[in-house]
């Protein structure tokens, strides 16, 4: 069993004298001794004792004894200072709040971009820390940030029967594209936990390949609102659709949808009942690119239909030219754990620039668009659409409070009213 510190320190005090003492011979004995009792490393343990009680003579009448349980706390100078702490704290409140992985790949481009429209005002010397900055320090500088800034699902899918025998099946680990143009759909449900009535629905999209994620909202799970943001998608895409990937719900397993793949020539599959893991790449969408930013509160009238595709059409540009995003490249079993092992973290704008399978008219026109965007403009117009969606749900929601209270009140009195009566 081994000793507690205070209980090494006391046992260093009491053979220290005994081992400074000894004979060479006895002092092999002693040492073994105390490196059974404390486990200590030889060199180590014969330093500790050496140099425990040991006086020195700083100078005339000074004479310093050394004791192990004084220790100097070393302290290295701060590198990241206030100014640095002061730039990166708005780069990553302009970036979403992201980890330090993704953001710091992105670093020396943000940095530019955002001083190119004078968003961001800051000294060289701090500019070129934040350019060396790692991810690991990036996450330790914002830990305090991050614990302030700590919301279930719930699945409202009905499958679809028809024609699903015709639409192949399709697992996560067949999604091996190296091409882009493959993209897993996906439907999000704003009821706000009344699934009663007619309610907005988030089509969300991601591309396999490069992340490129589009999302709609749509009136409802009506075939024609699907299908009609799945055009829109088509069209808004800086590539050619080459695949579709659905779950089995019937807004997407419909002969509508199957015979425009097969007119467009769109590989249509779907995924497992009950295997999320099959659409993994939509599913972690549908948090970082719907709930992240309209929440969890319930949606269904016009206002709100046309405030958050206005939001959807700015998150698009934002999210995909300039939030990296990684990819995983392998996993390895090592007994009970699993080493997974990602690449570098790009945008899907990047992503699509180092494809060779996309042809030089779709990227110079993303290049175009690209040249004109200011992220934290972006960022600022994604918070005035947020906080608008938001007013306008608690503004529906306090004006049905209020009308349940009148009904309440109304029938009280006409039951005290028949009461008296009779």
């Amino acid at each position: 069993m081994r000793l507690t510190l205070k209980e090494r320190q006391s046992l260093i005090r009491v053979i220290a004298g005994r081992y400074k003492r000894a004979r060479k011979k006895e002092k092999g004995g002693i040492l073994d001794e105390f490196l059974h009792s404390t486990g200590y490393n030889r060199k180590y343990a014969a330093y500790v004792l050496r140099m425990q009680g040991k006086r020195i003579r700083v100078k005339e009448g000074i004479v310093i004894e050394a004791d192990v349980k004084n220790r100097r706390n070393r302290r290295r100078p701060r590198v990241y200072d206030e100014d640095v702490l002061k730039g990166l704290r708005k780069i990553w409140k302009m970036m979403n709040y992201i980890c330090g992985k993704r953001l710091a790949p992105v670093m020396g481009e943000l940095i530019v971009k955002l001083q190119q429209h004078k968003e961001l005002d800051i000294d060289k010397e701090p500019r070129q820390k934040l350019l060396r900055i790692s991810a690991a320090t990036i996450d330790r500088l914002l830990l305090k940030e991050r614990k302030k800034l700590r919301i279930k699902n719930r699945s409202r899918t009905k499958p679809g029967t028809l024609l699903k025998h015709q639409i192949p099946i399709r697992t996560f680990s067949e999604w091996d594209e190296g091409k882009p143009g493959f993209m897993e759909i996906d439907l999000v449900g704003h009821d706000g936990g009344d699934a009663s009535g007619e309610y907005m629905q988030s089509l969300n999209c991601v591309d396999v390949c490069t992340g490129w994620t589009e999302t709609f909202a749509v009136r409802n799970k009506a075939q024609i609102w699907v299908f009609g943001g799945i055009e829109d998608m088509r069209v808004r895409l800086p590539f050619d659709l080459l695949g579709i990937d659905s779950d089995n719900g019937s807004e997407f397993i419909n002969d509508h949808l199957f015979r425009f793949c097969k007119e467009k020539e769109i590989t249509f599959t779907r995924s497992r009942a009950y295997r999320k893991n099959d659409s993994c790449h939509v599913e972690q969408k549908n948090y970082t690119a719907v709930r992240q930013y309209v929440g969890y509160f319930r949606y269904d009238t016009e206002e709100e239909l046309n405030t958050m595709n206005e939001l959807y059409r700015n998150l698009s540009l934002y999210l995909n030219y300039f939030h990296p995003v990684m990819k995983l490249k392998s996993k390895e079993r090592i007994g009970s754990r699993i080493k997974k092992t990602y690449d570098i973290p790009r945008t899907p704008y990047q992503r699509v620039l180092e494809s060779s399978e996309i042809p030089e008219q779709y990227k110079e026109k993303i290049k175009q668009v690209y040249a004109g965007l200011n992220p934290a403009e972006l960022h600022r117009e994604i918070t005035r659409l947020q906080n608008k969606l938001i007013k306008i749900a608690l503004n529906k929601k306090e004006k049905r409070k209020l009308s349940a209270k009148k009904r309440y009140s109304t029938r009280i009195q006409t039951e005290t009213c028949n009461y008296q009566f009779v």
